[in-house]
C-alpha cells in the first residue's frame, strides 16, 4: 500500500512539474475561464439580460455556475491529452513496462486534474465576488460546489481517458473534444435557464449531466440551503451513477490499449 501511494505521489508530481515547466500554459489554465467567459460574457450580456428570466439579482451572478461547471467540463474533457501524449511518443508503453501499479498511472491524472479544476474554480469565485457575487451559502456551500464539481469531473476525466486510449491519434481526439464541449455547453442551464430556451433544446438539457451539476451549483450561490439541498441529494446521485458509467468504459478502453 505505501509503495503505491508513493507511485501516485510520484507520478502526479510529474504531471504538476511538467505544468510548471509550461507558465505560459500554466497561467493561461487559471486565468482562461474566468476572463473570457465570466468577465467579458458576463459583462457584454450584463444589460441585455432580463433579471426575471435568469431570476437573479444580476446575468453575473447567474452565470457565475455556469463558468464553474464549464471550467470542469473543459478540463475534465482534455484531462486525457496529456495520456495521449505520453501513448504516442512510447513513454506510456515504458511506463507500464516497469513494475508499477497500473492503476497509478490513472489515479494520478484524476488526482491532478480535479487539484487544478478546484484552484480554478477558487480563482472564479474570488474574481466572481468582486463582481458582487457573494454566494449564498457562504464557505461551507463553496465546499460544496467544489464536491459536486469534482463528481462531474471524474466521469468527464474517464470519458477523456477512454478516449485517449482508443483514438489513434491526437488530431481525432481533437476532432471529437470539439464535437463535444460546445453541444454540451449550449444544450445545459450554463448560459440562460431552461425557460428561455426553444422546447426542443430545453428537452434535450434535462438530459445533459452539464444541467444536473448546474441545477446544484447555482442554488448554492444564488439562493441559499432552502432551495439547493432538495436538489443536491438527487444530483449527488445521478453523477455517481454517471461516474460509474463512465469508470467503467474508461477501464475497459485501459484494458484493451495495455493488451
Amino acid at each position: 500500500m505505501r509503495d503505491y501511494v508513493q507511485e501516485v505521489g510520484a507520478l502526479t508530481m510529474r504531471w504538476v512539474h511538467r505544468l510548471r515547466r509550461e507558465k505560459f500554459s500554466m497561467l493561461f489554465t487559471l486565468v482562461q475561464p474566468m476572463l473570457f467567459w465570466l468577465i467579458f460574457f458576463g459583462s457584454l450580456f450584463q444589460r441585455a439580460a432580463n433579471s426575471e428570466v435568469v431570476q437573479a439579482p444580476h446575468y453575473m451572478s447567474f452565470l457565475a455556475a455556469g463558468v464553474v461547471v464549464m471550467t470542469v467540463l473543459n478540463n475534465g474533457l482534455s484531462g486525457g491529452v496529456d495520456l495521449l501524449f505520453d501513448k504516442e511518443n512510447g513513454f506510456l508503453e515504458r511506463l507500464l513496462a516497469t513494475p508499477i501499479h497500473r492503476a497509478s498511472v490513472i489515479i494520478s491524472r484524476f488526482i491532478f486534474v480535479m487539484t487544478i479544476t478546484s484552484l480554478q474554480i477558487l480563482v472564479i469565485l474570488t474574481v466572481a465576488y468582486f463582481f458582487g457575487v457573494h454566494p449564498a451559502t457562504g464557505l461551507l456551500g463553496i465546499a460544496v460546489v467544489l464536491m459536486i464539481g469534482m463528481l462531474f469531473g471524474i466521469g468527464l476525466t474517464a470519458i477523456s481517458m477512454a478516449m485517449a486510449f482508443s483514438v489513434k491519434s491526437h488530431g481525432d481526439f481533437f476532432s471529437v473534444l470539439g464535437f463535444l464541449s460546445l453541444p454540451l455547453i449550449f444544450l445545459s442551464s450554463a448560459l440562460v435557464p431552461l425557460s428561455a430556451m426553444p422546447t426542443w433544446m430545453s428537452m434535450l438539457a434535462r438530459f445533459n449531466p452539464m444541467t444536473w451539476t448546474i441545477d446544484a451549483v447555482r442554488p448554492l450561490i444564488l439562493s441559499g440551503w432552502g432551495q439547493a439541498l432538495p436538489r443536491i441529494g438527487m444530483v449527488v446521485l445521478l453523477l455517481l451513477v454517471f461516474d460509474a458509467l463512465c469508470l467503467y468504459v474508461s477501464t475497459r478502453a485501459f484494458r484493451r490499449a495495455i493488451g
